[in-house]
């Protein structure tokens, strides 16, 4: 069993290698699955969700924790959807979002820019200098987006396992690459990364549940036991925010025990 996340940009044929993938080794392939569950389940819109995964945080967002409470609902639903294994993710950031777990194929997809402009041109019946400008847009939303949260470039190659340039290779090429590379030794799970996608997931459904009320806090999950550290200014009141937070933990069937640590707040942290 492989966990498999395909980075692309757009008009790069990522969705059909991913669908094919799927296709061939019995995986189910998600996308935008991943932001309709968010949306319902956290009754927030999808449209921000989507903007969330894909505009790099504006000013306000970062003093607002909008964005990154809108990643926290995204997350909490990948990592279920990671969780149950063969499954093929074509969405965007999905190789942040398991990036330790060791039966997580990272997979980025190059192709020319030339042919992405066709593609793009076909897509949305545009001039070719619309589309190279929406497609040259994109590809700098997207580095900037990926810096700002995560503090690397998506473009920076060694982030991914196998990287395949579409130059001289066709989808089917890369649909044996890929389907070959998931099937090594190396990229199947074994009971300690199994259980570590478990913990992930867990931990990704608390955060997401106290987003509301403590946004910015931070969640480790071992096993059924959950850390939770979250910075609060002077004038809350600490016993009653960590009562608050375990009543809202301990409603997850998985957990057994909840840990609250609770730092002061600063100006800058």
């Amino acid at each position: 069993m492989t966990i498999i996340t395909l980075s692309k940009g757009a008009c790069s044929n990522g969705e059909s290698i991913a669908t094919k993938v799927a296709e061939r080794l019995g995986y189910r392939s998600i996308s935008r699955e991943v932001v309709l569950e968010a949306s319902q389940d956290y009754h927030i819109p999808e449209d921000r969700l989507a903007r969330a995964l894909h505009d790099a945080p504006s000013l306000i967002d970062r003093i607002t924790y909008e964005k990154q409470q809108s990643l926290v609902y995204v997350t909490a639903k990948l990592l279920r959807w990671l969780q149950r294994d063969n499954v093929v993710y074509h969405g965007l950031g999905g190789h942040f979002f398991a990036s330790d777990v060791s039966h997580h194929l990272r997979v980025r997809i190059l192709a020319r820019m030339e042919d992405r402009v066709t593609a793009q041109m076909g897509r949305l019946h545009i001039s070719r200098k619309k589309a190279l400008s929406l497609l040259e847009n994109e590809d700098r939303e997207r580095r900037a987006w990926s810096r700002d949260l995560y503090g690397v470039d998506t473009f920076d190659m060694q982030l991914y396992d196998l990287v395949i340039n579409l130059d001289r290779l066709r989808v089917e090429d890369a649909v044996d690459l890929v389907c070959e590379t998931a099937g090594r030794p190396q990229f199947q799970a074994t009971a300690e990364s199994l259980e570590a996608v478990v913990s992930l997931a867990l931990a990704a459904e608390a955060k997401a549940l106290l987003a509301r009320d403590f946004p910015g806090c931070d969640v480790h999950a071992e096993r059924e036991d959950l850390e939770v550290t979250v910075r609060l200014s002077p004038h809350r009141e600490k016993a009653e925010a960590a009562s608050k937070i375990e009543s809202i933990l301990c409603s997850l069937p998985a957990v057994e025990g909840v840990q609250v640590n609770i730092i002061p707040a600063t100006l800058f942290g």
